[in-house]
């Protein structure tokens, strides 16, 4: 497995990792919601990483590829002193073998080079493997949301979310 910064030929690839990834996590009961946050985060987003993700300093956007794409992960800048870590997903045959821990690294040592604090994130009560990684990897639980707005970045529907820090 390599970790390397995203191209433009990666962009199909990517949507499909993430729209598998969101198949997976979404709530018979929350189909409709989750289909228009998918739409949404592919449109403002995942869609147009080039301009949403490397055209901004201080910003990054990686993929794990052994012959194709099986992971993800986004930098985007939160504030001067901050980045918040965005779209990490692993495909689901090719979990549980540090894929998502390297991808974090990549990102936390993005984050030092480009001189940001700390690193924040979010996640949702339906990602609990994820929970156990951020809380594994010194993240610490800062904030618990349950009336997030549906956006490019949240499902909303109610779900909790979890937000954590961690100081680099």
């Amino acid at each position: 497995m390599i970790i390397r910064g995203y191209r433009p030929a990666d962009r199909t690839a990517v949507v499909a990792l993430f729209r598998a990834f969101m198949k997976e996590l979404t709530p018979p009961r929350l189909e409709r919601e989750f289909a228009a946050y998918v739409e949404t985060a592919v449109r403002d987003e995942l869609g147009r990483i080039d301009e949403y993700y490397l055209r901004r300093e201080g910003q990054g956007f990686w993929v794990a590829e052994e012959d194709q794409v099986i992971g993800m992960v986004g930098v985007e800048q939160h504030d001067e002193a901050a980045a918040e870590l965005r779209r990490m997903a692993v495909d689901a045959a090719h979990r549980r073998r540090g894929v998502a821990r390297a991808l974090l690294g990549t990102a936390e040592e993005f984050c030092r080079q480009a001189r940001y604090r700390k690193l924040i994130l979010s996640t949702s009560e339906l990602q609990v493997a994820a929970r156990r990684l951020y809380g594994s990897s010194g993240y610490q639980l800062v904030r618990e949301e349950t009336d997030a707005p549906a956006s490019h970045k949240s499902a909303g529907a109610g779900l909790t979310r979890y937000h954590y820090e961690k100081t680099l």
